[in-house]
């Protein structure tokens, strides 16, 4: 899924809409795809998501409201994302773009099922967060 198939349709325009954290993509057979920054996020195809095999997988928690930061060119086939919270390790290529777009609503739902399974969410837990710093003088 992530190599370059020559039948895969390409993309001729790649825009990145940060505000509405949208990756629009129009490819050369007419599909069009908007593809949310938190949905590229949790299907990276990078091994830190994936693992290196089946049933490493790594199930991405509290990526609701990741932006895309920049967007890269990785040669003639992919593009390279980084995300707001760090995570720049994952090449899409264009197959690996279409599928995502084609197949995004039962992707989406396959998300959303393991995460409930999992008894987890798409917001932060912010039970694990360190904890803030007191201010003030410290004497009251």
């Amino acid at each position: 899924m992530s190599g370059l198939d020559r039948n895969t349709p390409i993309p001729t325009e790649i825009t990145l809409h940060k505000k509405s954290r949208l990756l629009e993509l129009k490819f050369d057979d007419g599909s069009h795809y908007q593809l949310p920054a938190e949905f590229l996020r949790v299907w990276s195809p990078s091994a830190e998501v994936r693992g290196h095999g089946p049933g490493q997988e790594t199930l991405q928690t509290g990526k609701r409201n990741v932006e895309i930061t920049a967007l890269d060119a990785v040669g003639n086939y992919a593009v390279q994302p980084t995300f707001s919270d760090g995570h720049n390790s994952g090449i899409y290529s264009w197959d690996l773009l279409y599928h995502l777009g084609a197949n995004q609503e039962a992707l989406w739902a396959d998300y959303l099922a393991r995460l409930e399974k999992a008894g987890a969410s798409r917001d932060i837990d912010s039970t694990t967060l360190p904890p803030k710093a007191a201010g003030g003088c410290g004497k009251h």
